[in-house]
């Protein structure tokens, strides 16, 4: 009787401990992992970093600065010969940004500005395995006027309609072999292509469902960092004060592209998620939302908040372009941080593009963050303006 009873304690015990154990993990944040290829490395890797935090010595402010300096140029380093040439392509500008470290977790960033945006991790699912039609189908439910971000590389021609990526944000993608990330915020209307390269190899990114100043925060499925798309560059976690590279890309109307690009492909509405495609919870693609100004919270008045720009990255410097008045002249030659930057009306495409005028003439393409004036500029309080 005894025996039996003893038996029944040691049950309840084991049972209540395995039941408070599940129960502290179901409150963890960090307890689901992200969706994607690469889960088990993820989860590897956060364990990694917390069990090297409770052992490591408090940083010294010189430390912080030695790994600062460390950090800018790690990528670099630890990039094979083919990702360093691609990086060199797309003309990764170095971080400016101070890189501090708070309770562990190193930012360069407040952390307080990171906000939540409502959706939680994931909550705004990204395409991991985008589908494509043909112009044909496409034409069944895309009008002339769609906007979207349009990318070439090789042969392949495709277009990613807003209406679609206003429900989703990012479109992981693989063009020609090689991995891309796509990426859309509704609220800034910051629609550009990224090479996703961490730490020497090509991954995807989710959405974090947190926003800093109005914008789209994406986080890598490698190290988990954050990185606002308006910077393209970490500014929380282990890969804080890298950046990405900007792709060739362009905001284009559909029925523009499709005459360039009659075989080119679409993304196709199949994405695994049920979405009002066709509808945006936003509203008009090109207005700037109260939602967006209350979270930003701009004060520079040297252009209308929803302006169209591009925006660059020389040296540490910013400067933007009123995409209205380059296409009203159709041709610009601007000196900018000793670089010549020239930029020229596309009638075709109805776009405007960027290039760098090299010592003997040639032009290389720039990849500007496009975007509303006021992200921007809340991004980038000391920019310069060409209007």
């Amino acid at each position: 009787m005894k025996i039996t009873i003893g038996i029944g304690i040691i049950l309840i015990v084991v049972l209540t401990i395995t039941g408070v154990i599940v129960y502290q993990k179901s409150l963890r944040k960090d307890f689901e992992p992200p969706k994607g290829e690469i889960k088990t490395e993820v989860v590897i890797e956060e364990v990694t970093e917390k069990v090297v935090k409770e052992t490591e010595v408090p940083p010294t402010e010189e430390t912080v600065e030695r790994e600062a300096k460390t950090d800018i140029t790690e990528t670099a380093e630890e990039t094979p010969e083919e990702a360093v040439f691609e990086q060199k392509k797309v003309q990764i500008e170095k971080s400016e940004r101070e890189i501090i470290v708070t309770d562990g977790v190193k930012h360069s960033i407040p952390l307080e500005e990171i906000l939540s945006g409502g959706p939680p991790k994931d909550g705004i699912p990204s395409i991991d395995n985008p589908k494509f039609i043909s112009i044909e189908e496409a034409n069944k439910f895309l009008s002339d006027d769609e906007p979207g971000v349009v990318f070439s590389r090789g042969n392949t021609h495709r277009f990613y309609p807003y209406q679609i990526l206003v429900w989703h944000e990012m479109v992981n993608d693989t063009v020609e072999g090689e991995r891309i990330l796509v990426t859309y915020c509704p609220l800034c209307l910051t629609g550009y292509i990224f090479d996703p390269l961490v730490k020497g190899e090509r991954v995807e990114f989710g959405t974090s469902g947190k926003l800093w100043k109005s914008n789209l925060v994406m986080y890598d499925r490698k190290t988990d960092s954050l990185w606002p798309q308006i910077l393209g560059e970490a500014v929380v976690g282990e890969m804080t004060g890298t950046k990405l590279g900007v792709l060739p890309s362009d905001q284009a109307r559909y029925g523009k592209w499709k005459k360039l690009h009659p075989d080119g492909h679409v993304l196709s509405r199949d994405t695994g998620a049920s979405r009002f495609y066709g509808s945006s919870p936003y509203g008009d693609y090109f207005s700037v939302t109260n939602l967006s100004l209350s979270l930003a919270r701009p004060t520079d008045t040297r252009l209308p908040n929803d302006a169209f720009i591009f925006g660059i990255v020389i040296n540490g410097k910013t400067k933007a372009y009123h995409v209205e008045a380059i296409k009203a002249k159709g041709v610009v030659e601007d000196i900018f941080e000793n670089t010549t930057i020239l930029l020229r009306y596309d009638k075709e495409l109805d776009v405007v593009r960027m290039f760098r005028v090299l010592p003997d003439g040639d032009e290389e393409r720039i990849n500007p963050f496009s975007a509303f004036w006021f992200s921007w500029a809340v991004a980038h309080p000391d920019t310069e303006l060409f209007k």
